[in-house]
């Protein structure tokens, strides 16, 4: 009995608040998060499962998680609740069935997370960027934990707060930050040679409303950021994943703006760019679709004075490339 796990099957209508919602309940993290759809948890003693569903939420089914179990089974008992009976990696065979994008292969979990909206190329660190990590790092970096983020504590004073995800080499952040100064700007960049180049700019320009974290916004905005804590997001030129079998990859999803509307303020901004018309389509009827936003525009939105132009968007206009923003505001 003792290497048993009882398995809870439940669904659920908000995937990403209820991740956030059962990984404190369960102190543990899940080993599975398929984003929109489906999270799975495997404690010392439990087997939770959740799943997005429409309509009302609830338990799906039951049953148990069974080193010695022959065959992957479900029947109902008395009262007409199915029970499962399977091995940990019968689960995640029938899980690869559904999802087979997710490549889960059970109980070795740590590099089976979630679909990634990135690929990790850390690159070259040129030996400014290099410098700027050790001089400026202590002074402008957050270490990324599993808790709340206290921002006043951070920051050494109380200010509005715009969180920035994937600001890449830094330019555009140093100065938006730099024209913005009664604002705070948090930064979320998993890619270290970007990180040291916004430090070489924040260092040398003397630009102190700027922190950053170096780590996977999803969990960032679900473990650090509280909800209605913010004033705005910005996302500049995501990594459109523009063949088809990757448009899974998208950061702009569902789910991942209804994370984004939990943790604004209301009244609080969403400020997207892409220079990919299809990447842009996609937005705007993700961003269109969320109940709780109001869009600024009749469609796109014309570029707010404070984002900048980067060379590589101003090279593209004079090309005759399209550049697409859009200002959504949380109701």
């Amino acid at each position: 009995m003792s290497d048993k796990k009882l398995h809870l099957a439940l669904g659920v209508t908000d995937l990403a608040a209820s991740v956030a919602d059962y990984t404190t309940r369960l102190g543990a993290e899940p080993v599975l998060v398929i984003d929109g759809e489906y999270a799975l948890w495997r404690t010392k003693t439990l087997n939770v499962s959740i799943r997005t569903v429409e309509g009302a939420p609830g338990l799906r089914h039951l049953g148990w998680e069974d080193p010695q179990a022959e065959a992957m089974t479900a029947s109902p008992d008395v009262n007409g609740l199915v029970w499962e009976h399977f091995t940990a990696e019968q689960q995640a065979e029938e899980i690869r069935s559904v999802w087979p994008q997710a490549d889960y292969h059970g109980p070795d979990t740590s590099k089976h997370r979630r679909i990634k909206s990135f690929v990790l190329r850390q690159g070259h660190l040129s030996k400014g960027q290099e410098k700027a990590l050790h001089d400026f790092g202590p002074k402008y970096c957050i270490p990324y934990r599993d808790q709340l983020l206290d921002l006043d504590a951070a920051f050494g004073r109380s200010a509005p707060r715009v969180l920035e995800i994937g600001f890449g080499m830094g330019q555009a952040t140093a100065q938006i930050a730099a024209g913005r100064s009664d604002t705070d700007f948090i930064g979320v960049e998993v890619h270290t040679p970007g990180v040291g180049s916004l430090l070489k700019l924040l260092g040398e320009g003397d630009i102190g409303n700027v922190r950053i974290v170096q780590h996977d916004a999803v969990d960032v905005l679900q473990q650090m950021i509280a909800p209605a804590g913010l004033d705005g997001v910005h996302v500049y030129f995501p990594d459109p994943w523009h063949k088809k079998r990757h448009n899974k990859r998208r950061l702009i999803q569902p789910a991942f703006v209804e994370l984004l509307v939990s943790r604004l303020k209301s009244g609080g901004y969403i400020h997207l760019a892409t220079d990919w018309e299809d990447y842009a389509i996609q937005m705007l009827e993700v961003l269109s679709g969320n109940a709780d936003l109001l869009n600024t525009a009749d469609g796109y939105a014309p570029r707010p004075d404070y984002r900048p132009l980067t060379k590589f968007e101003n090279r593209g206009i004079k090309l005759g490339h399209g550049v697409w923003d859009l200002v959504f505001r949380k109701r």
